[in-house]
């Protein structure tokens, strides 16, 4: 399939999707959140790809959304935001892992798209922000959610209700990012993350991400019970026994 608003191309066992309107610093409208859950539908079938790394082109990952659409919009109800909303809702449940590679500006619904991933590596000239109250909005995406799971309150309410940013190093001393790299190895150091875990079985790596995101919003007890029965399930599972065949033999 062609893309006019993302670039998709697959590297090994892993795929990469990539925001490409850089003379819009990235911004986001529909149709870049219809291709880009038509990439994820894609990739969730195809079994060979077992990760997903999303990046930016350009000097920034996505710099918001795209103003001049949602005016454009204006005399549609809610501005189109619940089309919207369907398509980021695919991208959301992929069972795949997603890294998000951010390099410059993440700011509005691109932060909510890093929010969505499940490892976030940030450049270190990169920025996180949700500034829609200065248009008199809310975040309409995830982020009044991920971001108080990720940050605690306190973090949450500063960030969305005055807009203030959080640079490279502020998202990782409040665990939102899960490492800062120089902007010049970003990428590499995105595609090798996903090459070290696409090398794991990929039953194993859904079922421990379905877990790990499930430890949010279950009390302990209940958590350790779902991991109990996901690890019987991987045990008994075609994938374990031939992992289990290659190490023996000294393949992995």
């Amino acid at each position: 399939m062609e893309y006019s608003n993302i670039l998709v191309e697959s590297r090994e066992s892993f795929g990469i999707i990539t925001l490409n309107r850089p003379q819009a610093m990235n911004s986001v409208n529909l149709e870049m959140l219809k291709e880009l859950a038509q990439a994820i539908t894609d990739f969730e079938a195809n079994d060979n790809i077992k990760v997903i790394v999303l990046k930016g082109d350009g000097k920034n990952f996505a710099a918001g959304i795209d103003i001049k659409e949602v005016l454009g919009n204006g005399n549609q109800k809610f501005f189109g935001v619940d089309e919207m909303q369907k398509y980021f809702g695919i991208f959301e449940k992929c069972s795949k892992p997603l890294i998000a590679a951010i390099a410059g500006y993440a700011l509005g619904i691109g932060c909510e798209l890093a929010l969505a991933c499940d490892i976030i590596l940030a450049a270190d000239n990169a920025r996180f922000g949700q500034p829609e109250l200065s248009l008199g909005g809310i975040p309409s995406f995830g982020a009044t959610q991920r971001l108080t799971k990720a940050l605690g309150k306190a973090k949450a309410m500063e960030m969305v209700l005055s807009g203030r940013g959080m640079n490279a190093e502020e998202a990782f001393a409040a665990g939102l990012v899960s490492r800062i790299v120089p902007l010049v190895d970003l990428y590499d150091d995105a595609f090798k993350t996903a090459a070290r875990i696409s090398s794991q079985p990929l039953n194993a790596l859904r079922t421990a991400k379905a877990v790990v995101l499930a430890a949010q919003n279950m009390p302990l007890h209940d958590g350790i019970l779902l991991e109990r029965n996901a690890s019987k399930s991987c045990l008994a599972a075609d994938d374990f026994r031939e992992s289990l065949k290659k190490f023996a033999n000294g393949e992995r």
